[in-house]
């Protein structure tokens, strides 16, 4: 003898709909890839002009770069964001043009951008 529920018995699956669902092509655009460069100095007393040769020792590719080459550039002196009017750069060299300069060890960071 077989139950029945509802009319129904138990042996029989149940019936299941999935709904319908439209398919959209999604495409989105990778981001630029951002190339960034680095240049570490320790400031010296009185120096107001820096050149590839003042790097610190041990970081691979430390260059000043065209500007003209990047995208961004920042400076920052003891970890502080410097304005653009304070520094001009070329290729090669950096140069401070405030009236003081950094007190002598102050980390001296050039980050440039590249997009």
């Amino acid at each position: 003898m077989t139950k029945k529920y509802c009319g129904l018995n138990d042996l029989s699956l149940p019936e299941v709909s999935y709904p319908e669902v439209t398919s959209h092509v999604i495409r989105k655009k990778l981001p630029k890839k951002v190339i960034v460069h680095e240049y570490f100095a320790f400031a010296k007393e009185g120096q107001r002009i820096y050149t590839d040769q003042n790097a610190v020792e041990g970081y691979p590719k430390q260059r000043i770069l065209n500007p003209c080459d990047v995208s961004y550039i920042n400076l920052f002196i003891n970890g502080v964001l410097q304005p653009e009017l304070n520094y001009r750069i070329n290729e090669g060299v950096l140069v401070l043009l405030t009236e003081d300069v950094p007190i002598c060890g102050a980390t001296i960071i050039l980050q440039m951008l590249e997009l």
